[in-house]
């Protein structure tokens, strides 16, 4: 897979291309990636987020980093290292996908690339994904990477304009 596909930090010359992806998936992402969608609605904010992401890596507050095609450079993805804790030494990992590369194992793969990150690089030793129970490809990457069900979260995540949601605790620890 990493012959395919970069797994790197944005840079600000993505901005067009991330603003893009965000609005080519709105309809996938805003239930659930509702902020990141919103602070990507044109290439200007882009620009900005990604500056602010640029900030938060030299910090080690959020990991953000794109997935792209190697051959052709187009963004298809994005993965996040988030809620980072160095005094529990945890983590959370969110991601998107682009709907046209789905079920191809990119995600399983950058959730992977991100898992050893986060372990090897930064130390953590406990990580998270946090996924609603519909979502299945969400629960299967989880699965895949090696991340147990541990409990369903009551009233966990409140989508824009809707009720609260259970959503689905899994996690990982560096040395299993």
């Amino acid at each position: 897979m990493d012959k395919f596909y970069n797994i790197t930090p944005f840079e600000v010359s993505d901005a067009f291309a991330l603003n893009d992806f965000m609005m080519a998936n709105e309809s996938r992402f805003q239930r659930y990636l509702p902020k990141t969608l919103d602070q990507n609605r044109s290439a200007a904010l882009a620009a900005e987020y990604v500056l602010r992401k640029q900030i938060e890596i030299e910090k080690k507050e959020t990991i953000t980093y794109k997935i792209e095609e190697r051959s052709t450079k187009n963004l298809v993805g994005i993965v996040i290292l988030k809620k980072i804790d160095f005094n529990q030494k945890q983590g959370e990992i969110a991601y998107g996908i682009d709907a046209s590369f789905e079920g191809k194992g990119i995600t399983s793969h950058a959730v992977h690339h991100m898992s050893n990150f986060a372990f090897e690089t930064l130390g953590l030793e406990t990580l998270q994904i946090i996924a609603h129970k519909t979502n299945i490809g969400s629960c299967r990457v989880a699965e895949k990477n090696g991340f147990s069900w541990k409990k369903t979260l009551k009233n966990e995540f409140i989508p824009d304009n809707d009720l609260p949601q259970d959503m689905e605790l899994f996690e990982k620890y560096r040395h299993e």
